[in-house]
């Protein structure tokens, strides 16, 4: 198991480490039908950076299906609630979609503080 620390680390760059990890891409013995990479942990992950003006400018949409109910969020704010979802989003959108996809994203493992 890998232990990354997301301290002062940019979230973009940081999902790149976390998503080649998960898949074994760092392996000589890697194989992209199989699952050759190993399970990670990333702590502090609330003191992780952004650059530019993202916090305002980016945002993430949702929608529950009924008219008129679409809602968006700015990043800022989900980097204030939910900073282990911004992660795994980010993490997510850098996999594969394809039937791996799932099994890889349950070896990430993602806290907010030190332990």
């Amino acid at each position: 198991m890998i232990t990354i620390d997301a301290q002062n680390q940019i979230l973009g760059r940081l999902a790149v480490k976390v998503a080649n990890t998960l898949r074994g891409k760092d392996k000589p013995s890697f194989r992209a039908h199989k699952l050759s990479g190993e399970p990670v942990t990333v702590v502090n992950v609330n003191k992780m950076r952004v650059t530019g003006n993202k916090l305002a400018g980016k945002i993430y949409y949702r929608h529950s299906g009924y008219l008129g109910h679409l809602k968006a969020t700015p990043l800022g704010e989900l980097m204030v609630k939910k900073p282990d979802w911004v992660l795994r989003q980010a993490v997510a959108g850098m996999l594969p979609k394809n039937r791996l996809r799932a099994q890889w994203l349950k070896q990430l493992t993602i806290k907010q503080g030190d332990s």
